[in-house]
């Protein structure tokens, strides 16, 4: 079944990612567009925030996408998305229509993408549970259904 495939399951670590990563990328090679970005929402020192978010939207990233210690990476950019609605897309705060249904609407997005990540980090925990469970030998196994 294609779904059992290691390819999808990358395929759908990149694209759960992709706003992520993307970002960070853009960040990093587009520094002081970055900078400004965070400088409109507030956040100073600018640069020291742009940075932050660099390696924190690449780190969680690579770490979803390799597999490894996922349920951190995706911890950490649900949060990390969390904080951006309170910080930036404060629809609450907006009287001018329509910016605030826009900022509405991206963090109705937001939430949904924090959902995702919890499935991530819930997935993640459970493999390296499993992973880490002793196994039985299979002599044991059968004595004790005996």
């Amino acid at each position: 079944m294609l779904l059992r495939t290691p390819m999808m399951a990358w395929l759908a670590r990149g694209l759960l990612t992709l706003p992520f990563w993307s970002s960070g990328l853009s960040k990093l090679f587009l520094f002081d567009k970055g900078v400004a970005e965070m400088a409109r929402a507030g956040l100073e020192p600018a640069a020291a925030f742009n940075i932050a978010t660099i390696a924190l939207q690449l780190a969680g990233s690579a770490l979803i996408i390799a597999n490894r210690a996922a349920w951190l990476g995706a911890g950490a950019l649900g949060l990390f998305t969390g904080l951006t609605i309170l910080l930036v897309h404060r629809f609450w705060a907006i009287s001018e229509e329509p910016f605030r249904t826009i900022a509405l609407h991206v963090s109705s997005e937001h939430v949904g993408m924090i959902g995702g990540l919890l499935a991530v980090a819930i997935l993640s925990a459970r493999r390296e549970s499993a992973a880490a469970a002793p196994r039985a030998h299979p002599a044991q196994a059968g004595a004790a259904r005996r």
